[in-house]
């Protein structure tokens, strides 16, 4: 039988008299573990959820990893590279990446009858994934492509459908500058809103074979590919074995092509939402303090409780580390109630968003339209353990306290 935790259970569960001091200073370390648990699950959730949001709607634009022309040009004017100059099937079988895509891209002038608007229009094929725009359909269908005639349907944002008075079945037209001047009119079949005011504002949905008409290419070139992957996290390593593949691969006229991820491709974004890792660890830190700190406190409060049981058990031979152990057991009993009702205080806030959606966004400046929720078993369970480790090991210090404690002076302590 393990003693000292034997002892610890009879102390955690002996019956509280009217004149424990310690009673009301465990309370209060017990409610603050509570809340910094509940905070820190909320804190790892919301920052979590949030980069998630963030980054799939990006990536929903962008994809994650992008092949060009290698013509150093940042515009949305690009350089046609021929489709049979990539090896798209080796690509497809890179272990990790899930869909490979052609698009093409050509910025034009919006007009309806009483306004005007720059946009880019985002030619696709029918290899296109619409995954991500049925997602975020407000109004209307996807657009249907057909390898035979072009399509003259178009998806356009809710931000410039109220910008620019359109509605499903409305007819606009878009021109474009260049030599000659040339205008293509498209009908409005669909309608989205992903949050991402400036995304939102620029791209339309169109079909590829108008880009490739405009700008005069073959049905052979385009701007270039679109990769998807799995795992997020495998984004580099991906990236560069693309590079590999793509390393021996040249336009007509001799350029190479450049490939570049998400995060290369939009680093404002990434960077800022790289930031967010800082405040989620610096609420971490000041909780787990928070919380470490009311339990030295009441452990010392405990330790003076019991200075009379301390003099018997070293009278009786039994040594400090014993004792110690005995105080940090109850300690961690202590840690462990406040860590369940944080748990459950704080996955039950977690659960109530994420499904009520009970706290709205402004999505003009968050890109979300309600606090997002990442809630993560593995997450939750680094936390409590983290937690309990350093608070545990906060206490090693004032547990040495006991060793100061002589038994002649211990028993006669009162």
């Amino acid at each position: 039988m393990n003693l000292e935790l034997f002892i610890a259970k009879k102390i955690t569960g002996g019956k509280k008299s009217d004149g424990n001091i310690s009673h009301p200073i465990i309370s209060i370390a017990k409610i603050s573990i509570a809340l910094g648990i509940s905070v820190m699950i909320l804190a790892v959730a919301i920052v979590t959820g949030f980069k998630s949001e963030i980054t799939n709607k990006v990536i929903g634009f962008g994809s994650h990893i992008q092949i060009t022309n290698y013509d150093n040009n940042s515009s949305f004017e690009t350089q046609p590279i021929e489709k049979s100059s990539l090896p798209i099937s080796y690509i497809e079988k890179v272990p990790g990446v899930s869909h490979v895509q052609a698009f093409a891209t050509k910025p034009g002038i919006l007009k309806t009858k009483s306004d005007i608007q720059g946009i880019v229009l985002n030619g696709i094929g029918k290899d296109y994934d619409w995954s991500f725009f049925t997602n975020h359909l407000v109004e209307g269908r996807t657009i249907q492509l057909s390898d035979s005639t072009k399509s003259n349907e178009i998806l356009i944002s809710e931000q410039l459908s109220n910008l620019l008075q359109l509605k499903v079945d409305d007819k606009l037209s878009v021109y474009f500058i260049q030599q000659p001047p040339r205008v293509r009119s498209f009908t409005v079949t669909g309608i989205y809103n992903t949050g991402m005011e400036e995304f939102d504002k620029l791209f339309l949905i169109c079909d590829i074979q108008h880009i490739q008409k405009l700008n005069d290419w073959t049905d052979n070139q385009v701007s270039g590919y679109e990769i998807f992957i799995d795992d997020f996290d495998d984004l580099d390593l991906i990236e560069q074995q693309v590079r590999g593949i793509t390393a021996t691969s040249f336009t007509d006229d001799g350029a190479g092509l450049k490939v570049r991820s998400i995060v290369r491709k939009y680093p404002q974004i990434f960077s800022w939402l790289d930031m967010l890792d800082m405040n989620v660890w610096i609420i971490l830190s000041l909780m787990i303090l928070v919380a470490g700190f009311n339990m030295v406190s009441g452990l010392l409060i405990i330790i003076l409780e019991k200075t009379n049981m301390i003099g018997i058990l070293k009278a009786l031979g039994t040594e400090n580390w014993s004792i110690r152990k005995i105080f940090l057991y109850q300690s961690a009993m202590l840690i462990g109630k406040g860590m369940l009702w944080g748990n459950i205080i704080g996955i039950s806030i977690c659960l109530l968003q994420y499904f009520f959606e009970i706290i709205p966004l402004d999505p003009t400046n968050y890109y979300v339209d309600t606090v997002p929720i990442n809630l993560k078993l593995s997450h939750i369970i680094l936390l409590n353990i983290g937690s309990l480790i350093a608070t545990v090991s906060m206490l090693l210090v004032p547990s040495y306290l006991i060793t100061k404690i002589t038994p002649a002076k211990a028993i006669k302590f009162d």
